[in-house]
C-alpha cells in the first residue's frame, strides 16, 4: 500500500479514531521479520505490537488462510498506527514468501507460509498547516497539539472535535454534532489542512426520567434519588450526578442514564433509565490482630433495599481484646453491637436520613465502660470529595477508671465535615483526605457540659513518575472543651499507643498518670509518616515513624508527655486491598514492651 506525493482527502474524523487503536502485542514469530527503518523507537514497538500476524501466532492460529487474512488486516492496522503518530505519506508492504499480501486470493489454500516480512516506511511526519474549528462556544478549551506547525497526530483531531462538541454540550446545546469537515493531506509540504464544522443545535431542557426495565426500588424513589433536574437547562455535569446518586445507594449492580435520541416540543430531552438490581442482602466479617491488643473480630449484616426506597439497614457485631497482654479489670474483652439505617433522598436528592443505636462495653486497660447510644441525623454530598453531617443523639454510660465510678447522662450534637480526594481510600497513593469533627455534649444530671474536637489529616504523594515510592503523612488534633477530667466520659478524653496512633507503643499506654493509674487526657497531637516502596509482584515494604502527646489541658502547652515509635512493615496486594503487616519498636517515652506486632486489611491510614 503506497501513498503517491500529492494532495488528498483524508478519511473522517471519527474513522481517523477507530484506525488508531492498536491490538494487543505478542511474541515474535520465527518466520516473522519486521523491516521498520525509523527513528522513532516508540513508532517501530506500537507498529510491531499492532500486528494482527503476531497475535495469530500467539494464539496459535497459523494456519495460511489465517496469516493471510490476519496480514490483509495488518494494512489498516499499521495505517492507523502512523495516522495516530502523523505519519501521512507511509507505504506499507506484506510479502507472504515473496508475494503482496493484498494480491493474494483470502480463498487461497497454500500447502503452508514459510516467511512473513512486514516492511513500513514511515516517510516524513506532518505538521498542521491548518487547524480550525467552528463554531467554538465560549469558555471551551481545545488541545493544545491542535495547533498551526504541531504535530499532526490523528487523535488530537479527534480530541479537538470531541472537546468543541462538548463545549457546546456544557452550554444546554445536548445535540451538538461536527456537521462537516476539511482535511487534506499535503505530500509536497508534509503538512495536514483541518478545518471542522461545528452543528450547535438548540438550547435543550431536561424532560422525565423515564424508567426502562423494572426495579425492586419504587419508581417515585428512583426519580427522587437521581434528583434529575427536570425543566432546567441541560448539564452533562447534572446528568453525570444523577448517574452517581443512584449507584451511592448501593441497590443497583448498574445504572446507565441515556439521552433520548430525539427531542419533544419545546427543545425537550427525556432520560432514559435502565438499572440492574443489586441483591439485597449481604453479609460480611473482618479481623485485626495487635501482639499486645489481641485479636478483633467483627461481623455484619446488610440490606440495601429494606422499604423499596433504596433504604439501608446494616447490624454490626464486634469483639476485640481476645488475648489481649494489656490488663483491663475484667479480662480486657470489649463488645460492641450497633445498627444503622438509612434513607437517601431525605429533604433532597443529595441528603440522607439517618438513624442509629449501639449497646458496648470497654474494657481497656484504664476503665470499664458500659455505654447505651441512641440518636439520628442527616448527611449532605456537598461537592463530590466534600460531605457534612449533623445529628442529635442520648448517650448514658457507667464508667469505672483511676477516678473512681460515675455515671453519666448526655444529650450530644455531632457535627461532621469530611473531604476525600484518595485515588483509594483502602491503598492511596495520591489525594488528601480531611475530617473535622465537633461534638458538644449537654449533661443531663450533675456533671459538666462541654464538647469535644477531633481533627484528621491525611496526603499523599508520590516521589517518583513511576509510583515506585509514595510518601504517606498523617496528623491529628483532639481537645476536650469545657468539661473536666472528672466530668468527661473515658471515650471522649484521648489516649495514645497502638496501631491507630504510635505503632511500637502499647495500646492506650499514654495519658495523664492519676496517682499509679493513667486516664485519658483532655488533650491530644499525633503525626505519622510511612514511606510505602511498591515492587514487582504483590509483596512491598513498608518503613514508618509515629509520635503522640496525651495533656491534661484542653489545649496544647506542652505540659503533658511525648512518646514515640517506628518500624517496617509488609504489604500483600489482594482484590480487597492489602493485608498489612506491621512490627513496631518503641523509641522515646517510659514503656519498654518491647517489639509489637499489628496485622489488618488496608493501610494503616
Amino acid at each position: 500500500m503506497v501513498f503517491r506525493t500529492g494532495a488528498f482527502h483524508l478519511p473522517t474524523v471519527a474513522t481517523i479514531a477507530v484506525l488508531t487503536l492498536c491490538a494487543s502485542t505478542a511474541g515474535a514469530l520465527d518466520t516473522l521479520r519486521f523491516e521498520i527503518p525509523a527513528d522513532d523507537k516508540d513508532l517501530r514497538k506500537t507498529l510491531v505490537g499492532a500486528s494482527l500476524i503476531q497475535s495469530a501466532q500467539a494464539d496459535g492460529r497459523t494456519d495460511p488462510q489465517d496469516i493471510i487474512a490476519a496480514a490483509n488486516a495488518d494494512y489498516a492496522e499499521l495505517l492507523g498506527v502512523l495516522y495516530k503518530y502523523g505519519y501521512y505519506s507511509g507505504v506499507i508492504n506484506i510479502f507472504i514468501d515473496g508475494q503482496e499480501a493484498a494480491q493474494l486470493s483470502p480463498f487461497a489454500k497454500p500447502a503452508g507460509v514459510r516467511e512473513v516480512v512486514v516492511r513500513v516506511l514511515p516517510g516524513a511526519p506532518f505538521t498542521f498547516s491548518k487547524a480550525g474549528i467552528s463554531p467554538i462556544a465560549p469558555g471551551t478549551e481545545l488541545p493544545e497539539e491542535f495547533a498551526i506547525s504541531k504535530r499532526a497526530r490523528a487523535p488530537v483531531v479527534g480530541a479537538a472535535a470531541e472537546a468543541g462538541v462538548e463545549g457546546w454540550r456544557n452550554l444546554g446545546r445536548a445535540k451538538a454534532e461536527v456537521a462537516g469537515q476539511d482535511i487534506v493531506a499535503d505530500h509536497r509540504s508534509d503538512t495536514l489542512a483541518v478545518q471542522l464544522a461545528l452543528r450547535p443545535g438548540p438550547v435543550v431542557t431536561f424532560g422525565n426520567l423515564v424508567q426502562v426495565k423494572d426495579s425492586r426500588v419504587r419508581p417515585e424513589r428512583l426519580r427522587a434519588i437521581a434528583g434529575l433536574p427536570t425543566g432546567e437547562r441541560f448539564s452533562p455535569e447534572e446528568l453525570d450526578k444523577s448517574a452517581k446518586r443512584l449507584r451511592r445507594t448501593g441497590a443497583f449492580k448498574s445504572v446507565s442514564l441515556t439521552e433520548a435520541e430525539q427531542l419533544r416540543a419545546g427543545d425537550v430531552m427525556d432520560i432514559q433509565l435502565d438499572t440492574a438490581d443489586e441483591k439485597r442482602r449481604r453479609f460480611g466479617f473482618g479481623a485485626e490482630v495487635s501482639s499486645n491488643e489481641g485479636l478483633g473480630l467483627s461481623t455484619f449484616w446488610l440490606h440495601r433495599n429494606l422499604l423499596g426506597g433504596a433504604e439501608r439497614l446494616r447490624f454490626d457485631i464486634a469483639i476485640s481484646g481476645i488475648g489481649s497482654q494489656s490488663g483491663g479489670t475484667n479480662g480486657g474483652i470489649d463488645y460492641e453491637v450497633g445498627g444503622r439505617f438509612e434513607r437517601p433522598a431525605t429533604f433532597g436528592a443529595d441528603t440522607t436520613l439517618f438513624v442509629f443505636g449501639k449497646v458496648a462495653r470497654e474494657d481497656e486497660p484504664n476503665y470499664l465502660s458500659d455505654e447505651v447510644t441512641l440518636g439520628f441525623g442527616f448527611s449532605r454530598i456537598v461537592t463530590e470529595q466534600l460531605t457534612v453531617e449533623a445529628g442529635l443523639a442520648l448517650r448514658y454510660s457507667d464508667e469505672t477508671d483511676a477516678l473512681g465510678n460515675q455515671e453519666f447522662y448526655h444529650l450530644l450534637i455531632p457535627l461532621k465535615a469530611t473531604y476525600d480526594s484518595r485515588d483509594e481510600p483502602l491503598d492511596p497513593s495520591n489525594g488528601f483526605y480531611a475530617q473535622a469533627e465537633l461534638t458538644p455534649f449537654v449533661s443531663l444530671s450533675d456533671t459538666d457540659s462541654g464538647g469535644r474536637l477531633h481533627l484528621d489529616g491525611r496526603t499523599y504523594y508520590q516521589l517518583d513518575e513511576g509510583g515506585m515510592f509514595t510518601l504517606a503523612g498523617r496528623v491529628q488534633f483532639g481537645s476536650i472543651l469545657g468539661a473536666s477530667l472528672a466530668d468527661t466520659p473515658q471515650d471522649f478524653l484521648f489516649y495514645s499507643g497502638g496501631g491507630d496512633s504510635v505503632r511500637g507503643q502499647p495500646y492506650q499506654s499514654l495519658g495523664v498518670p492519676i496517682g499509679a493509674n493513667v486516664t485519658g487526657g483532655r488533650s491530644f497531637v499525633g503525626a505519622q509518616a510511612e514511606m510505602r516502596i511498591d515492587l514487582a509482584g504483590n509483596f512491598d515494604p513498608v518503613a514508618f515513624f509515629d509520635v503522640g502527646y496525651i495533656g491534661s489541658e484542653s489545649i496544647y502547652d506542652d505540659s503533658g508527655s511525648w512518646h514515640s515509635g517506628a518500624g517496617i512493615g509488609i504489604r500483600y496486594a489482594t482484590g480487597i486491598g492489602p493485608i498489612r503487616f506491621d512490627v513496631g519498636l518503641p523509641v522515646t517515652g517510659n514503656t519498654d514492651d518491647g517489639v509489637q506486632i499489628y496485622i489488618g486489611i488496608g493501610q494503616a491510614f
